[in-house]
């Protein structure tokens, strides 16, 4: 039935956010609407994961449920970590060692969303 999940995320402020994606993380812009001038929604990839930005002047902060989180591999947690703090990000959850074989850390983005950062051991 379904082939594909693609998630977009809302933000008041899209300019800040596709740097932080691009520029701190990693993600290649793969598509800008419109074409020219402020874009309104960009698409960006990373590997073979896809996530959408679009401009939401309406956005608020997320929910403090959190109810989705970007999930990003890194040859180096620890490392990965470091750098997206340097970029702009959060570190909720310093990296630590876990028992199924990866190391995890937590940060959030500009914007307070969440991002888990894994490494495999």
């Amino acid at each position: 039935m379904f082939t594909e999940a693609f998630p977009i995320v809302t933000t008041p402020d899209l300019a800040r956010l596709i740097t932080f994606y691009r520029d701190v993380v990693g993600f290649e812009l793969t598509y800008r609407f419109p074409a020219d001038g402020d874009p309104e929604f960009v698409a960006l990839r990373l590997g073979n994961s896809e996530l959408g930005l679009a401009a939401d002047p309406e956005a608020g902060e997320p929910a403090h449920s959190h109810r989705w989180e970007l999930c990003v591999y890194a040859d180096d947690c620890d490392a990965a970590v470091n750098a997206l703090r340097s970029g702009g990000a959060t570190v909720t959850e310093e990296p630590v060692d876990q028992p199924w074989g990866e190391r995890s850390a937590r940060v959030t983005d500009p914007d307070g969303n969440r991002i888990l950062v894994l490494s495999r051991l």
